[in-house]
This record gives structure tokens, C-alpha cells and sequence, in this order.
């Protein structure tokens, strides 16, 4: 298959080069500016719409600024006055550049509605605003708003490899910063390499002097990260870019120039000439070597995946046989009820850790010294013996660092007991909500904390060999070990109990108040419970805000969402991965499902910087039920965004069973 992949790829790769510029309007990142807002009806915000349109319609006119496809102003006067600027792409066309624009002013309010500046960065496109004067300067050495992508596939050679990248990228640095003034200071490269042919891009904003312009692009390349087959730095003044495949459009760039510091490749072999003067290969002759060589490769590739698609059946086969035989020898698996009371002194009370909606918790010890946890079920499951050891089985073979063991199982009369690894730091509410114990848990746990939670359930939902949805997702069932590493307790639970639940879907979705599985939002909440070091139930009534979600969403509208940070943190935090933290807090708690990211997207947004993360608009929100105070979030429990909330009762504790429509 990998084989007949290459070669389609091969085959349509000129189509997918040849599509590249026709996505020129989507959004890259955007920076808003947290330090001063205005209100909506201020006059600030009045000027604002004023320069925002004279901009748009300034990128439709035929004025020297828009044919060098740069156009700056102002509006109003001090102190409510505001500057801004578009800058597009030096190859994007006209109605490109007019497009990306449009685009620019329409939406840059959306992801930065009370903020005095912001910055959005399109393919085609920059666009600024800012309320004091920035005109002519550069700020290249604010780190605050530098924006680096990259491809994430990496480079073999690396030092040799980034060594090309600089050089070129120097090239067009000096190209463009030697550009007239008032002109386009643009410019790219091309040569050709046995890495394959690299193609490089600089820009600055034609207002900027041959100096200044020439200091942001050596910042900006100084902050190229290398090692990948292509990458970009954005600057509010300046940008860079390298690929290997020509990204840029080379019928409106200007033609590029080959880095005189790398030799030009080797010029082809003389092709053989006939006596007649014609090329000794004639079209037929191509023809007939071509062909077969291609058919040949197709028959390979065809017959390769036959063969593998024969041995993967033949293993899967092996595989069930396997299966089949560990679940028949569970019996000599498991613990004997004897065992167990020994461990726990006869379920003695000063060894119960707590309860839940499943049944009774205990610390133990094994004879051997091992320590243990004793999950003793209620009673009231109806699942027979067999299925019980089978889904024990199968939940038991479930192994990641950021899960908690099941260690093995017991069995004996109307007893149906769980045996865990046992945890020495208890869980993430003991330390988490308790105003004592705050401080141990600085910023650096927290973000680890959040970073374990994420991988952990990935591998629940994308990378084990079951698909397990947790159904109660919460602080007290996040386990800390003895580096304060976080272990999700309580994971297929509902399987072994009983509960409707099969591999591949969930009829029924159960939890506490506001915990569904992840897929339904509530990882969100609890991320958000991390920064701030308050539940959700503590904020009823609170700044006028009814719940967690709609506080977090008050601060970040208004722009101060570092004042929901927990106050023993404000020695220790890191504001760049405090506001990621916030901005997926509240993306995961989007009303509509399409909005909110997949658990894949979150730890890759949690794990590199050079991601960016779209902007949230305002969030679900919660029903508080008039009979025991709890929450349900609306729209988070269904694709459609509805649900049908019918409350049931579980070992005599109130649970919401959803429904999804």
C-alpha cells in the first residue's frame, strides 16, 4: 500500500503545487493586546471602525501604497486616536491582496473585540492596529508577538541543512532591505540542492528604513528554529520564510536570485546526438522502456499488498486464538477473597479511602509488602461471572503512564472486587482545592498535571486497544504519584460494571454534575479548575457568574483573564502557557461540537508552541437543578447540541444519565 501511496502522490504532486495559492484568506495567528481595552460604545472603538474601513476600502484603490501592496493611517485624534496598517504578501495578486484585506478588517474584531491593538497574520496578508504610533518603527526584538511555524516533518543532515536555510534566507534578506524606499521590500530565492529545490521568502513593511528593515529580517532568521522541511517567522514588521516546494507565486514575485555562496547544480550530460542530428532515443524508444517499468511497478505494489493483506489476516486470526485462551485461564489470575480481607483488615473503616457511585474504596497492603487499592463494587450489578472477568480482562491490559494499574480482580459469591496499584499522593482535589495545600502545586505541576490528563485520555480514546469513554471525569479521580505525575483513576469502570457501554460507542453517558467524558467538553472545566484552584460549584453567584465557564469567559472578553489565575501562583506561572491553558479551556467548552478540539489537537496544543489556537466565542452554559444544586452544561452533551436530561439513580446517588439526541 505504501508503495501504490507514493506512487499516486508522485503522480498528482504537480496538482497539489499547482493548488497552493488558493488559500491565501486563511488565518494563520493572531495577537490581541491584553495590556488596555475599550468598551464598546467608546469613542476608541468608533475610530476604530472608521480606520478598519478606510483600510478595507484603501486595498481597492490604485494609489502608489496599495500598488506596493502596503497601505498605512490613522483615525481620530488623541487620546482615542488609531494607527494601522495592511501589508500583503509581495506575489499575491490583486484581488488577493484585496481579498485577504477584506477578510483582515471583518474578522479581526471577532478575535480581539475589546482590545486597543491587535495583529492577524494571513497567508496574503498582515493586518494592525495599535493606539499609539507605530509607523516606521520595528519591533522585532518583542518576543511577545513573534509567531514561528514550521513543517513538522524533520530533516536528515541537519547542521548542513540549516546552513543552506540561513544563507538563502540572507540572500533574501539583503535583496529586500536594498529595495528603494517607498517600493516593496521583497524578495525570494530559489536553488536547487541534493536536499531538492529550496525556495525562500523576505519581507518587511516598505516604511521602515534599509537599516531597520535589514535588523528585523536578521532577527527574524536568527529565530528560525531549522531541522524541518520548512518554516516561517512572523514579525509585526518583517517575515521569513523557506520550503522545499515553490511556495510563493512566481507570476507576481520577482524573479529569483540563486545564492552566489552555493554552487549551482551540476549541468546534465550532453545528450548523445545521431548521425542524422536527432536524439539517438526517439519518442517510441522512450515509450517502450517507460511503459513497462510502470506497469511493472504497479503489478509490485499490487501484489505487495496482497501478500501483506494475506499475513495481516493470518496474524489477526492468531490474535482472537490468543485472546480467547488468556480469558479462559483468568481464574489462575485472580486474587482469592481470602487474600483480599487479609489485605484490607476484613474491610475494616480506618482503611476506607472514600466512596462513589460504584461502590467502596480501601488501602491495603499484599503480603508481600506491596501496597494496594480495593475497589469493592455494589452489589446491585447485574453482570454475570463470565462477562465480568472478560471485561476485567480487557480493561486490565490497558497500559500508560498517565493511567492507573488494574492490578488484577477477585471473585467470590455476590463479591465483585477491583485491585489497583496504589497512588501515594492522593488526588489532585486533596491538594488542589484545600487553601493549605495550594502551594504545592506551582505552575510547572499544574502544566504537567494538565499535559499527563490529555495524554492519558488520548490513549484511552484513540491509542488502546478499546475505545473507553470515562464518564467521570474529575479532580478526584486524577491520582498524583510520588513525583505529583497525574494517573486517571477509575477508567472502564462502567464497563465492568455494567453499564451500557461497547467498544465502539456509548448509549448512555453517566457522571457527576458537569464531569461528562472529554468528548462532551468537561475536560475543559477541568483544565479551568487547575488555574483557578476552585471547583466549579464554588463559583455560583460569584462576579455575576453562575458557574466556572462563565466566569473564565467574563475575563476573557474583557480582557483580564489573569485575574481567574489561583493567587499562589502569581510568583511561579508562566503567562504565555497560562493564557494557552485559558484559550483551551474554553475552546473545549464551545457550545457547538464542530468548535471544540479533538483530545489529539489539545496535547499537540499543550505540547508546541508553534501551533496556533483559533479564538473561543462565548461558551455553553450551565442549568443548575433546583433539586440538589448540581450543574448540567448545556450543549455539551450531543452533536446537535441538545440533550434529554433524565435523572436516574445509581447505588442510591443522584447521577444525570444523557441521552445524546
Amino acid at each position: 500500500m505504501d508503495c501504490l501511496i507514493k506512487f499516486l502522490l508522485f503522480l498528482l504532486l504537480p496538482l497539489l503545487i499547482s493548488n497552493n495559492f488558493t488559500h491565501g484568506a486563511d488565518v494563520l495567528y493572531n495577537i490581541c493586546d491584553n495590556s488596555s481595552n475599550f468598551t464598546s460604545n467608546s469613542t476608541y472603538r468608533a475610530n476604530l471602525n472608521s480606520l478598519l474601513s478606510s483600510l478595507s476600502s484603501n486595498s481597492t484603490n490604485s494609489t502608489q501604497y496599495y500598488l506596493n501592496g502596503f497601505y498605512n493611517t490613522s483615525a481620530g485624534r488623541n487620546p482615542h486616536e488609531v494607527y494601522g496598517l495592511f501589508l500583503c504578501r509581495g506575489d499575491a495578486s490583486t484581488e488577493e491582496c484585496r481579498d485577504c484585506v477584506a477578510t483582515a478588517t471583518r474578522n479581526i474584531i471577532q478575535s480581539c473585540p475589546v482590545q486597543q491593538g491587535a495583529i492577524v497574520w494571513y497567508d496574503y496578508c498582515l493586518l494592525r492596529y495599535e493606539n499609539d504610533d507605530f509607523f516606521t518603527t520595528v519591533d522585532a526584538d518583542d518576543s511577545r508577538r513573534t509567531v514561528i511555524l514550521v513543517n513538522v516533518i524533520d530533516v536528515t543532515e541537519v547542521t548542513r541543512f540549516n546552513a543552506l536555510v540561513t544563507t538563502n534566507l540572507n540572500q533574501a534578506a539583503s535583496e529586500a532591505a536594498a529595495a528603494p524606499s517607498g517600493s516593496k521590500r521583497f524578495a525570494v530565492t530559489k536553488n536547487s540542492s541534493d536536499f531538492g529545490d529550496l525556495y525562500t521568502l523576505a519581507q518587511c513593511t516598505p516604511d521602515l528604513s534599509r537599516g531597520d528593515c535589514n535588523r528585523c529580517l536578521q532577527i527574524a532568521i536568527g529565530q528560525n528554529p531549522g531541522g524541518k522541511r520548512g518554516g516561517r517567522v512572523l514579525k509585526p514588521s518583517c517575515n521569513v520564510r523557506y520550503e522545499l516546494y515553490p511556495f510563493y507565486n512566481k507570476t507576481f514575485a520577482p524573479a529569483p536570485t540563486p545564492s552566489p555562496h552555493v554552487p549551482p547544480p551540476s549541468p546534465p550530460p550532453p545528450t548523445p546526438i545521431s548521425s542524422e542530428g536527432k536524439s539517438s532515443l526517439s519518442a517510441v524508444t522512450v515509450v517502450a522502456i517507460v511503459v513497462p517499468i510502470s506497469v511493472f511497478a504497479v503489478l509490485f505494489c499490487i501484489g505487495y499488498l496482497f501478500l501483506k493483506r494475506r499475513a495481516r489476516k493470518k496474524y489477526e486470526s492468531m490474535g482472537q486464538d490468543n485472546v480467547g485462551n488468556e480469558i479462559t485461564t483468568t481464574e489462575s489470575l485472580q486474587f482469592d477473597f481470602t487474600t483480599i480481607k487479609a489485605a484490607i483488615d476484613n474491610f475494616s473503616h480506618n482503611n476506607k479511602l472514600g466512596a462513589g457511585g460504584f461502590g467502596e474504596v480501601y488501602k491495603g497492603r499484599l503480603p508481600n509488602r506491596e501496597e494496594i487499592v480495593v475497589k469493592r463494587l455494589s452489589r446491585i450489578s447485574g453482570r454475570g461471572v463470565e462477562e465480568f472477568k472478560n471485561e476485567v480482562k480487557l480493561v486490565a491490559k490497558l497500559q500508560h503512564r498517565n493511567l492507573v494499574r488494574l492490578l488484577d480482580f477477585c471473585l467470590e459469591g455476590v463479591e465483585k472486587i477491583l485491585v489497583y496499584e496504589f497512588v501515594p499522593n492522593k488526588s489532585l482535589d486533596y491538594f488542589l482545592f484545600d487553601p493549605e495545600r495550594q502551594g504545592l502545586l506551582d505552575w510547572s505541576r499544574r502544566y504537567k498535571i494538565i499535559e499527563g490528563i490529555a495524554r492519558g485520555i488520548l490513549y484511552l480514546h484513540e491509542d488502546s486497544r478499546l475505545r473507553i469513554i470515562h464518564r467521570d471525569l474529575k479532580a478526584s479521580n486524577i491520582l498524583l504519584d510520588g513525583e505529583m505525575n497525574p494517573k486517571i483513576s477509575d477508567f472502564g469502570v462502567a464497563r465492568i460494571f455494567g453499564v451500557d457501554q461497547t467498544q465502539g460507542s456509548t448509549n448512555r453517558i453517566v457522571g457527576t454534575y458537569g464531569y461528562m467524558s472529554p468528548e462532551y467538553a468537561i475536560f475543559g472545566v477541568l483544565v479551568l479548575e487547575i488555574i483557578s484552584g476552585k471547583k466549579n460549584s464554588s463559583f455560583y453567584q460569584t462576579d455575576g457568574a453562575s458557574d466556572i465557564v462563565s466566569y473564565m469567559w467574563k475575563h476573557w472578553k474583557n480582557g483580564t483573564p489573569l485575574q481567574v489565575l489561583d493567587k499562589t501562583l502569581v510568583e511561579t506561572y508562566s503567562r504565555n502557557e497560562v493564557m494557552r491553558c485559558i484559550n483551551i479551556g474554553l475552546l473545549c467548552v464551545q457550545e457547538d461540537p464542530a468548535d471544540r478540539p479533538s483530545m489529539a489537537n489539545i496535547v499537540l496544543m499543550l505540547n508546541s508552541y508553534f501551533v496556533s489556537l483559533p479564538m473561543p466565542t462565548q461558551p455553553a452554559f450551565f442549568i443548575r437543578s433546583k433539586t440538589n444544586g448540581s450543574f448540567v452544561m448545556k450543549g455539551f452533551l450531543s452533536d446537535q447540541s441538545t440533550s434529554q436530561l433524565v435523572p436516574v439513580s445509581v447505588d442510591e446517588q443522584s447521577i444525570t444519565e444523557v441521552y445524546p439526541c
